[in-house]
């Protein structure tokens, strides 16, 4: 329960700071986006306190034997670029940049009501669903 717990809290902290940013508003982030145009500069501050926190968040993780609430850490340990990994990517950029939103953001913005977060997140799981897909389908088509 204790470990629920700590992950609600997380997700919860997380989200507010989304939405205290201006993250879960898409025509904040297009317009940090549009350099060339009506840039609002204010996002960097959003970005370099992440990178803080997290640079800080690592040294103090990593510094432990174990994590609070597992045994071991669980990290990626895949390190090649391939086109699946580029594809994805590109998709992402893309998406982020014509919709104004993220993943996180998105979930985020739920409370907001507004039909342009649940227009996103119907084409993000869809998406999520045709990449599953053709996953599937290169992983078939190598096994034969």
């Amino acid at each position: 329960m204790p470990r629920i717990i700590a992950v609600f809290v997380c997700g919860l902290l997380f989200g507010a700071g989304l939405a205290v940013s201006g993250m879960i508003n898409p025509a904040k982030v297009l317009n940090f986006l549009d350099v060339a145009g009506t840039w609002d500069a204010s996002l960097i501050f959003v970005m370099g306190a992440a990178v803080v926190v997290t640079a800080v968040g690592y040294r103090l993780v990593f510094g432990r034997d174990a994590p609070v609430y597992a045994d071991t850490f669980s990290l990626p340990t895949a390190n090649d670029v391939d086109v699946g990994l580029l594809a994805g990517a590109a998709v992402f950029g893309i998406g982020w940049g014509l919709g104004g939103l993220c993943p996180g953001p998105a979930l985020a913005g739920l409370g907001s009501g507004t039909r342009e977060i649940f227009v996103f997140l119907a084409a993000m799981i869809v998406g999520l669903i045709a990449g599953r897909l053709a996953s599937n389908a290169r992983a078939a088509s190598r096994a034969h």
